[in-house]
């Protein structure tokens, strides 16, 4: 068959995303709602493969100039990376949210190892929550389907609210955060942890969602910096110890189509995202912020 004039030969042009683009670029006010289902179906996909990807976590990790290598698996630098985040507020006692909990091991380190009241985590996939009840659910430990930008949730019903390397993919921040501000307490405690483009030139021209945006959006929803941290070196370290231990799990789980795609986005040592990092073109900053 012969092309069609001004079609390259050897581009395939892939439907679907096509016609999402040509939809956001027909509607652009349907994209936030787009991406919410791009994001909620990639999870769903995620948490349905959970159950032999040996991890119970989804995050890039945590870890300090002493770690000297892998270790005991890889959920130990994910687990620090919560320990990191949760030890910076007061959660003895207090009734506890996390946003974004995935798989749910995060969820349950901080119930057991920082004894809140009680510990509920929400997470947009259905599936990752049906998980997290079967493999974590007890007193005291519950899970929650739902949105972070509509949180299923009544006011003023936490202390504290944890949200780990989740933020990024929501399509409206001053949403979630809103929702933060509604279901947190008087004095209430934002525990938060994520990565930024560090400039928005670093993401080409018209991008906001840069380090100084993200400081301007948590002073806008009525938050007040008690703590910030650079832990862009914690996180590179942790990325590169745990690499040989992800290469190893994808390489025996991930079909060989889609391995390139999943060491992506694990951000093995040498690939884009990693690199971004050590460039400096991404941040990774921890906040412990408090309702003002």
């Amino acid at each position: 068959m012969t092309p069609e004039a001004g079609v390259r030969p050897s581009r395939r042009v892939r439907p679907v995303p096509a016609a999402i683009r040509a939809l956001v670029r027909a509607a652009p006010q349907l994209q936030p709602s787009i991406e919410r289902l791009l994001w909620r179906a990639f999870y769903e996909i995620a948490s349905a493969r959970g159950r032999n990807i040996g991890t119970a976590l989804m995050n890039y990790g945590y870890a300090t100039s002493q770690e000297l290598d892998g270790g005991d698996g890889e959920d130990r630098f994910g687990l620090a990376l919560y320990g990191a985040v949760a030890g910076a507020g007061d959660l003895s006692g207090k009734d506890v949210l996390e946003v974004g909990c995935g798989r749910g091991g995060g969820s349950a380190f901080v119930f057991e190892h920082f004894h809140p009241s009680s510990m509920t985590g929400v997470d947009l996939a259905h599936s990752a929550i049906e998980r997290c009840r079967r493999r974590y659910g007890r007193p005291g430990l519950t899970f929650v389907s739902g949105d972070a930008q509509s949180l299923p949730l009544p006011a003023e019903a936490f202390d504290a609210v944890i949200n780990v390397e989740s933020s990024h993919c929501y399509p409206d921040m001053a949403l979630f955060l809103g929702e933060v501000r509604r279901v947190l307490r008087p004095g209430g405690q934002l525990l938060l942890a994520d990565f930024r483009p560090t400039e928005s030139s670093a993401t080409g021209a018209g991008s906001q969602d840069d380090v100084r945006a993200l400081r301007q959006q948590l002073a806008d929803a009525g938050f007040r910096a008690v703590d910030e941290e650079d832990i862009t070196a914690e996180v590179l370290r942790a990325l590169s110890l745990a690499t040989p231990a992800v290469r190893a799990r994808i390489q025996r789980r991930v079909p060989r189509l889609l391995r390139g795609k999943a060491l992506e986005f694990s951000a093995v040592e040498g690939s884009a995202i990693f690199r971004s990092f050590a460039g400096g073109e991404r941040t990774y900053l921890r906040f412990a912020l408090e309702k003002s």
